[in-house]
């Protein structure tokens, strides 16, 4: 476990890279939010490759199957961030009284209400907060190793389109929820670690959520083709759902710092995605008029009153976004697609560097990490720390969450490069000033 010394030091080693200074070692995240993670399977394959404890992995994500790190692989791969989480899942239920299933022939730990069946075509299906008396809002593909969302919604009427129908997942911050958040931000202070938190309700248009998987009769534009189409020919029906949520929100956000205080480094405050590979969903423009007013709100209140840096999720070629993000208040972007179109690694630095701290951006989860050779890992991996470490503001994170296939030697590879890079700049730079990886 370390030292307390040690252990502090992961945790000023982030906050000083927040803050644009170099830290001691570049800080590494795998698990602190459900962008940065990695899946059941490959979890499963480096506790062994670690020699750890042989016992089932927990589902902590049910969507993307994510599995929970625990302390022990933490300290193997000399890990500097952990999570704290919204008290229900993605499909609406809490995780609690673990139980075992298996995925394609790996057992793992589920939560109570983690129920699913098997259809004719043998994929599984699984059920808003585990109720399999309403129909599934998710499906896994037989042989499959995440769930993809169900749309379930009926034919558009123009006439009888309700914006409250989108509102129903916006509502004020239950008791419960808050000694939840409250415990874990305690739990994940006593660690050491960075704190990064992910509480929920302000990822407005996140296109993962608008199909509500966590509700059982989800109302309103819960098609992801109808909802792009709307952010174009209904836009005045966004703005009052967004503007409602921008409304809770800050109630919540309120309420959840009066019981979480400064245990936390890190928001996520949405994934919602903006580019594509080679492109965008939408331009500038629309950004700015649409989504710009109420993340520079939940932006602006957190600044004002907490000392949370803001974390903005946003896969592919968004470059040209980069400013009005900043401009909205955003301190931190990840997964840094640096395989998108004029996402340059080398440019993005030395354009953005001092104003935004990338999170993420260590090795490509495309092709590098899963179909590469560890040497190619291990050059890439080594390439990145060069380019994004200098003058601080640079976390170590593949680009989005380590896919299922992914072999464990590649995984290995990234993890001893960026130690090693840790190690040649300890050399160059002198002792550190406490602990270690």
């Amino acid at each position: 476990m370390g030292t307390l010394a040690e252990k502090t030091a992961r945790r000023e080693r982030l906050a000083t890279t927040l803050s644009h200074k170099e830290p001691d070692r570049i800080p590494i995240d795998f698990g602190g939010s459900p962008v940065s993670g990695i899946h059941v399977s490959c979890l499963a394959a480096l506790r062994e490759h670690y020699g750890l404890e042989k016992r089932p992995v927990r589902i902590h994500e049910p969507f993307q199957m994510l599995g929970l790190i625990e302390a022990d692989l933490k300290d193997a791969m000399g890990i500097d961030v952990t999570g704290v989480t919204s008290r229900n899942t993605m499909f609406g239920f809490s995780e609690e009284e673990w139980k075992p299933w298996q995925l394609n022939g790996l057992e793992v730990l589920v939560a109570r209400d983690f129920n699913t069946t098997i259809d004719a075509n043998g994929d599984t299906l699984i059920y808003p907060q585990g109720d399999t008396t309403v129909p599934p809002s998710g499906r896994m593909p037989r042989g499959g190793y995440f769930f993809d969302s169900i749309i379930r919604q009926g034919p558009i009427d123009e006439e009888k389109l309700n914006p409250e129908d989108n509102m129903e997942e916006f509502v004020p911050i239950t008791q419960e929820h808050l000694d939840h958040l409250a415990r874990s931000a305690e739990k994940a202070w006593a660690t050491g670690r960075g704190v990064m938190a992910s509480f929920g309700g302000t990822a407005f248009g996140d296109i993962a959520l608008v199909p509500a998987p966590f509700l059982k009769h989800p109302k309103g534009i819960r098609d992801v083709t109808e909802w792009y189409v709307s952010t174009v020919s209904r836009q005045d029906y966004i703005h009052k759902v967004f503007t409602r949520q921008c409304e809770v929100a800050l109630r919540n956000l309120e309420r959840i710092h009066a019981v979480v205080g400064d245990r936390v480094h890190v928001v996520y405050i949405c994934g919602t995605d903006f580019g594509t590979q080679t492109s965008s969903f939408c331009s500038v423009n629309t950004f700015r008029n649409l989504y710009f007013p109420y993340y520079k709100q939940v932006n602006d209140w957190i600044h004002a009153h907490t000392s949370w840096k803001t974390f903005k999720h946003c896969c592919g070629a968004i470059f040209k976004f980069l400013p009005s993000f900043i401009e909205a208040g955003f301190d931190i972007i990840n997964p840094v697609q640096c395989s998108a179109a004029g996402m340059e690694p080398e440019k993005l630095k030395a354009e953005f560097g001092d104003r935004l701290v990338f999170w993420g951006g260590g090795v490509d989860t495309q092709r590098v990490l899963p179909f590469g050779t560890a040497a190619e890992v291990r050059e890439q991996v080594l390439r990145r720390c060069e380019i994004f470490a200098p003058g601080g503001g640079f976390v170590f994170n593949s680009i989005h969450n380590v896919q299922a296939g992914t072999p464990v030697k590649n995984i290995v590879a990234m993890i001893d490069a960026v130690h090693e890079f840790n190690g040649a700049r300890q050399i160059a730079i002198g002792p550190p000033r406490s602990g270690r990886s």
